[in-house]
């Protein structure tokens, strides 16, 4: 009964506060970091080219908490708003955006996507035929591993926290394991459905291996201070695969800029805003990857970072 209670009071909220069609519309599955960094790239992009106000009072932004039944929610609020476009940060907000929007001509562009064809977004990158469209932030295994041998030369066993029912999450968990096995590391995989089971997975994972990497999971990030809490008290450094994580504590990634994801995304934003079809727009491959280090957290660890790889946080 609480539930619906709480379900009722977002319709009201978003019947009142919504009365105007807004000329952009952002969902976001959780708020963290990695996500709002995005988010504001988004923005600044659209703010640089006069075509949003610096106030961001045509803008409408929710973000889902990470619960997918009121990511659903927002999406079919959006839907009956009818803006200009919709951005959606992160895969399982795509996936909720675009079955909302299917009996409107509203167009979606998408942020924080690791395998749009894989998640069910768009059937091929470029020349999609579809109204949706955005910017891929590709997982990099194997420079992750390379990166996390050179920090950690012994390694041998590496654990993996994500959730099974994020689409993207698969995908990195998947090309982690496969890459693995050319580093002679053995990978132990613990889920996570919620931000509550992450303390759990966390505990489980200190005694079984000699480092943690986090894959880009909405629910692990979110709980990141969490993870990096225990893994730190069991003795176990953290690596991550973006680079707020790191200035949140973690030792290392490798990983793209955030902000510059967003700002990618927000071009295309621009275009369908200047009246570009959806349909014309390629997806979009961000390229914008360096390693990061957090010298704080590598020296409590007494660990020093690759003298051929000093880009700090």
């Amino acid at each position: 009964m609480l539930q619906i209670f709480k379900y009722l009071i977002l319709g009201l909220f978003f019947t009142q506060a919504f009365a105007k069609s807004p000329q952009i519309a952002i969902t976001q599955i959780v708020a963290h970091p990695s996500l709002d960094q995005i988010r504001q790239g988004i923005l600044d992009e659209l703010i640089e080219q006069g075509l949003i106000q610096s106030d961001l009072s045509d803008i409408v932004y929710q973000n889902a908490q990470g619960n997918i039944i009121i990511a659903a929610q927002i999406a079919q609020r959006f839907a009956a708003l009818s803006p200009k476009v919709i951005v959606a940060i992160a895969t399982p907000s795509a996936q909720t955006m675009l079955k909302a929007v299917k009996d409107t001509s509203v167009p979606i562009v998408f942020g924080a996507v690791t395998d749009p064809i894989d998640a069910g977004l768009v059937a091929r990158l470029q020349d999609h035929k579809g109204r949706i469209t955005g910017t891929i932030d590709l997982p990099l295994p194997k420079a992750q591993l390379a990166l996390v041998k050179k920090i950690l030369p012994n390694l041998r066993k590496i654990g993996l926290i994500y959730n099974p029912s994020e689409k993207n999450s698969q995908k990195q968990v998947k090309a982690i394991k496969e890459v693995a096995t050319n580093f002679d590391i053995e990978v132990e995989e613990v889920s996570a459905f919620k931000t509550a089971d992450v303390a759990q997975a966390t505990s489980y994972l200190t005694d079984k291996v000699e480092a943690i990497l986090l894959p880009n999971d909405n629910t692990a990030i979110s709980a990141l201070e969490t993870i990096i809490k225990i893994a730190t008290k069991g003795g176990i450094p953290v690596f991550a695969s973006d680079p707020e994580s790191v200035k949140s504590g973690a030792v290392a990634a490798v990983a793209n800029d955030q902000y510059q994801v967003g700002r990618e995304t927000g071009v295309i934003v621009a275009h369908i805003l200047k009246g570009k079809n959806v349909k014309e727009i390629d997806v979009q491959v961000v390229k914008a990857s360096k390693p990061y280090f957090n010298e704080k957290t590598l020296k409590d660890f007494g660990l020093n970072t690759p003298e051929s790889n000093k880009e700090k946080d």
